[in-house]
C-alpha cells in the first residue's frame, strides 16, 4: 500500500529574547505567510492528510495550526508529541511507526537538523537542509508504518517558500 509522509519544517521564527526560552519563540509575520503558502500548496498537490504530528514549541504548533486550516484538518486532532521537540530522527522515526494503519498520508512538522536527517535516512538520499516552512513529501510502498524503520522512501516532490 502506498503511504505518504510530508515533512516540514516550522515556518520562520523570532530570536529569542534575553531569558526566553527556545520553545516559547512565535512566528514572524513571514513565518505566517509561509506557513500559509506550505499549506496551500499541501492541498493544491495532495488536498488533505489523515495524520498531523507536530511539535509543542509554539512556532512548530502555529506553523501545524496554520497548515491545518489550508488542509481543512481540525485543529483539534493534531497530535502534539512533546518527543519531536528537537527530535533527533530516530525519535522522529518511532513516532511515525506508531501510526495507525488508517493513516495513508501523514505531516510531520518538526525543527531543524532532525526534520532534514529524518529525510536523508528515510530515503538515503542528500537532501538539503530543510529551510523554514519547506516541505519534502516522500511515499514508500508499506503496509503499516512499522514497516518505516526497514523500508527507504522515494522522494516525490519539494517545496520552498519564495
Amino acid at each position: 500500500m502506498k503511504r505518504l509522509l510530508v515533512i516540514c519544517r516550522h515556518a520562520e521564527s523570532n530570536d529569542p529574547f534575553p531569558l526566553q526560552p527556545d520553545f516559547e519563540r512565535e512566528l514572524t509575520k513571514q513565518g505566517i505567510h509561509q506557513a500559509r503558502a506550505t499549506g496551500q500548496w499541501i492541498r493544491e498537490n495532495y488536498q488533505k492528510v489523515d495524520a498531523l504530528l507536530a511539535s509543542p514549541a509554539r512556532r512548530a504548533s502555529a506553523t501545524a495550526r496554520h497548515i491545518a486550516a489550508k488542509l481543512y484538518f481540525d485543529e483539534e486532532k493534531i497530535n502534539y508529541d512533546p518527543e519531536l521537540y528537537n527530535a533527533r530522527e530516530s525519535f522522529l522515526i518511532n513516532a511515525l511507526s506508531q501510526l495507525p494503519a488508517t493513516a495513508t498520508r501523514v505531516l510531520l512538522v518538526g525543527h531543524n537538523p532532525g526534520v532534514t536527517r529524518l529525510a536523508r535516512t528515510l530515503t538515503d538520499e542528500h537532501v538539503g537542509y530543510l529551510e523554514p516552512a519547506a516541505a519534502i513529501v516522500i511515499t514508500f510502498d508499506i503496509s503499516s508504518w512499522e514497516e518505516i524503520h526497514t523500508t527507504a522512501g522515494k522522494i516525490e516532490n519539494h517545496f520552498e517558500v519564495q
